[in-house]
């Protein structure tokens, strides 16, 4: 069970906070860009938005080598929301949103074994895009000198979920019959395009149709 230290405790709301493990990875699992929180080499405050992976309990971000802001080990701070919906309540002090988010805290390691690197860019890559990295050509030395990996550990975590209808049911108890409810929000893959320097009849890779189609089925990732 996720053991939320004093940085993680759920403040407000806290009958949000999840305990299940499980919950938290598939979070980050779903999440296509999390939000980096670090102090630059300067000390002042930065969020990159950024992409990942998660491998069992670590999880994986990249970015340029030459970003001094990634160039070492130092504390940090993950965010990922998945918005589910939107929640319209008959007060506007009601309104709300049904979200999914976890927070990671730790201290991030700059990957410098060459086996872990490769592995961390090829979790990346098959988070986002699966079965691209067989497919595409895979980065030579140089490539990945210029990619930045940094590893953090999940032991650090939490998990807050909000889902359900308007929280204010006592209006309508008082009568008021204004239309109150939930918009769902989704997020799913549209047609390939294929790219303009190709013939324009060049077939789609048979890995990425049977990805957009998942999605578009609202199939879990694979």
């Amino acid at each position: 069970m996720l053991s939320p230290t004093p940085r993680t405790q759920v403040r407000r709301k806290r009958d949000r906070q999840q305990s299940d493990p499980t919950t938290l990875h598939a979070v980050l699992d779903e999440a296509l860009i999390c939000h980096l929180g670090l102090v630059d080499a300067d000390g002042a405050p930065l969020v990159l938005p950024t992409m990942h992976a998660r491998v069992d309990d670590v999880v994986y971000v990249h970015g340029s080598s030459g970003a001094a802001s990634l160039a070492r080990d130092q504390e940090v701070c993950l965010t990922v929301t998945l918005l589910d919906g939107l929640v319209l309540a008959r007060s506007v002090f009601a309104h709300s949103a049904n979200y999914r988010s976890a927070v990671v805290r730790g201290r991030a390691r700059r990957v410098t074994d060459p086996d872990e690197h490769l592995r961390a860019l090829e979790a990346i890559v098959e988070h986002l895009t699966p079965g691209q990295w067989d497919h595409a050509k895979q980065p030579d030395r140089r490539e990945s000198a210029a990619t930045a990996v940094l590893a953090l550990d999940l032991g650090e975590a939490s998990v807050k979920v909000r889902q359900g209808p308007p929280g204010d049911p006592e209006a309508v108890a008082q009568g008021d019959d204004r239309w109150a409810g939930v918009v769902p929000v989704t997020t799913v893959l549209g047609p390939p395009r294929t790219c303009p320097a190709l013939p324009a009849d060049t077939p789609v890779p048979a890995h990425v149709t049977r990805w957009v189609r998942g999605s578009l089925r609202g199939d879990p990732a694979p």
